[in-house]
């Protein structure tokens, strides 16, 4: 085999012919003939990009290039959901009242919340998150409400809670759907008094802090099952926010896509682009996972493609649809 064999050009050099021929006999007895090949594919799509005539509007030919991203509040997107949801948080943010934002996994609860923290004449104060799904109840009493040296085994000092360190701030509790009914006793009495007590204390201190909370749960329905305290769900849905699912947000998942492209391909240690084709397959799945999905999507793509994302390169269930 040479490099007429392979596909070379007919008239080469005679040394240049002669290396050739001396670096694929020694792939030949490596048994590295099919990894040489895709690598060379790989360098050509990528001198194909790099040298492809510009499209209308500027870009490589299929190549999509990378766009100021449309959006508020560190959120990518400009579909009719996302415009109604960034103006009601132009309408809620400067108040003071509790907020309660709902939406599947992954459609960015807690981008919502800081949105709502760095609207607000609160923004200089502290913004702290906590998840109440993710910890035990016991360790959520005390990281939201603080501990008193010797309150139990291992409280070695005095350890001020969320909320009294994020006074004159925000407070954000993801997944208040799945709190404690103990605890939900204990989170009223903050929103009725605006009191804490850390656990061992026998005192309680007034703070003042906005409760942002965040669920996944239908909440009523958690009420109707003795689930979920009612007094509690119409203390924290004074004003309710709805994320859209990504599937009903249309275009934005182009954007979002282009959006989140640089930072994971630093992150990968490689550079990335993505074609319109790809793009046009990531807008058809209806993505379950949301906005952490497609980027859990995008890391593998950039992870498998030699540098340009083309269909081929995205996961079989994306191109199924």
């Amino acid at each position: 085999m040479s490099a007429q064999d392979a596909g070379g050009p007919a008239r080469l050099p005679e040394e240049v012919q002669m290396a050739f021929d001396r670096v694929l006999a020694q792939a030949q007895e490596l048994g590295v003939v099919t990894s040489l090949g895709n690598y060379a594919r790989q360098a050509l799509e990528a001198a194909e990009v790099a040298c492809a005539p510009a499209a209308p509007g500027g870009s490589a030919a299929g190549v999509a290039q990378p766009a100021e991203p449309s959006g508020r509040f560190g959120m990518v997107g400009s579909s009719p959901p996302m415009l109604e949801l960034f103006a009601m948080i132009d309408r809620v943010a400067a108040s003071g009242v509790p907020v309660l934002i709902q939406g599947e996994t992954g459609t960015g609860k807690e981008l919502v919340a800081r949105a709502l923290h760095d609207a607000s004449p609160r923004k200089a104060g502290p913004f702290l998150a906590e998840n109440c799904a993710a910890i035990s109840e016991n360790l959520l009493e005390s990281e939201l409400f603080g501990h008193k040296k010797g309150a139990f085994t291992g409280a070695v000092a005095d350890r001020p809670g969320h909320f009294m360190v994020a006074d004159g701030g925000t407070v954000f509790l993801d997944e208040v759907g799945d709190m404690p009914l103990s605890m939900q006793a204990k989170l009223l009495r903050v929103l009725q008094d605006g009191e804490v007590r850390a656990v061992g204390a026998n005192t309680t201190r007034k703070v003042d802090v906005r409760i942002i909370a965040a669920t996944h749960r239908d909440l009523p329905s958690a009420v109707a099952s003795g689930a979920f305290r009612e007094d509690l769900m119409f203390r924290l849905n004074v004003v309710t926010l709805h994320l859209p699912p990504l599937r009903d947000r249309g275009d934005d998942v182009r954007a979002i896509a282009r959006a989140l492209l640089p930072g994971i391909a630093e992150e990968v240690g490689r550079e990335a682009s993505i074609t319109e084709e790809a793009l046009a397959a990531l807008a058809t799945w209806s993505w379950p996972g949301n906005v952490r999905e497609l980027e859990n999507e995008l890391r593998r793509a950039v992870a498998l493609s030699g540098g340009v994302i083309r269909p081929a390169d995205l996961s079989p269930r994306v191109l199924a649809v």
